[in-house]
């Protein structure tokens, strides 16, 4: 019996809408091969262009559209030149995650064949690891009310237990499900300053008592300017990092720069009852409306919005077209003649998704 699923489609602002449209060819091509689930796209305005010209950023419709679907595939989102008046950007992606709660940011790093990775891997080692970050507190917790005078200024960092506990509880499934499916061998670090900081002793504290429910799973830690360190010098001895949000933020670009860009970054944002998919690059205004974007970190999203829909439904099709999808595009990365301008080529966007789809159809 065929599981129907409705995807809340958000095409975003610059080069947003330009890289949705090839993805959501590949979401079509892949669930026109299978019975088992099917995929109906609901689209939802939003962002810094429809703010400039409404008035709003994300409409009720919309939001309602995101609330009722069993997932959200959205794209770039914001313009620099856009702004509210109180000079801060555009950014809907935000709310969304404020609004479902979406306490946990997943940020998979995966080099295999690909040629864009720009530190020596002895023997070709393979990278892949996920760093996930908390995503709704943290140093963000402030994020529009922080206090400033003319001779100060001060943001206020929370952590919580009850949000720790859940971005915790996440992470060492995440690694049970990694090393169930032969993807590594089972082991959660939690990256934070609890050297120097009160509230990252605390966050510790809590990872240690969830580490206790999980004993098939190993455990690190690792201060996070050790982190970053560690991330250029051995980034193929990691399985899931789990830290702050605002840690987070800065070492997820560095896991992107590990695999040649935040062209090639894909990300999500899941909570208890849902989850946003969305590229960690920007709208590139700069470059909107030439055809030049890469889409491969949309559309490498959008593989893992299958991945988890697959596992939260226990439907295997879902997870085994997921990663046939991630194959596709490592093996056009790994040939190397049909790629965008950012990674050195010539290919224009329709041309790199259309290399996917013709290695999704084999």
């Amino acid at each position: 019996m065929t599981q129907d699923f409705t995807i809340a489609v958000f095409p975003g602002d610059g080069i947003g809408p330009e890289i949705m449209a090839p993805t959501l060819k590949v979401l079509e091509k892949l669930q026109s091969g299978t019975t088992d689930y099917s995929l109906t796209f609901r689209e939802a305005h939003a962002g810094a262009a429809h703010y400039q010209k409404t008035g709003e950023s994300l409409p009720e419709e919309s939001m309602e559209i995101a609330k009722t679907s069993d997932a959200i595939l959205l794209s770039a989102m914001g313009l620099p030149e856009v702004r509210y008046p109180d000079g801060t950007e555009i950014a809907p992606q935000i709310e969304l995650r404020m609004a479902f709660d979406l306490y946990a940011g997943v940020r998979p790093v995966t080099v295999r064949d690909s040629k864009y990775c720009p530190i020596i891997r002895p023997n070709g080692e393979t990278i892949d690891f996920v760093l996930i970050r908390e995503s709704t507190e943290g140093l963000f917790h402030s994020m529009g009310s922080g206090e400033v005078t003319c001779n100060e200024a001060r943001e206020t960092l929370q952590i919580t237990r009850k949000t720790s506990e859940k971005l915790f509880d996440f992470s060492f499934k995440l690694a049970a499900q990694r090393k169930k499916a032969g993807q590594s061998t089972g082991t959660v670090t939690c990256v934070d300053k609890a050297n120097v900081f009160r509230a990252f002793a605390f966050f510790r504290s809590i990872f240690d008592e969830t580490s206790e429910k999980f004993p098939d799973i190993d455990t690190n830690y690792a201060y996070v300017d050790a982190m970053a360190l560690w991330m250029v010098q051995r980034p193929w001895a990691f399985d899931v990092l789990v830290t702050e949000n605002m840690f987070g933020d800065i070492l997820s670009d560095l896991g992107a720069g590990l695999m040649g860009g935040l062209g090639l970054a894909p990300s999500a944002d899941i909570g208890d009852t849902h989850a946003v998919f969305q590229p960690c690059h920007g709208s590139a205004p700069d470059i909107a409306g030439q055809g030049i974007a890469n889409p491969f970190a949309m559309i490498l999203s959008a593989g893992m919005m299958l991945e988890w829909l697959g596992h939260l439904n226990g439907i295997q099709q879902m997870i085994d077209d997921a990663g046939a999808l991630k194959d596709a595009v490592n093996s056009v990365l790994a040939e190397g003649s049909i790629v965008t301008r950012d990674l050195g080529g010539t290919a224009n966007t329709d041309e790199a998704a259309a290399a996917v789809l013709k290695l999704l159809e084999k």
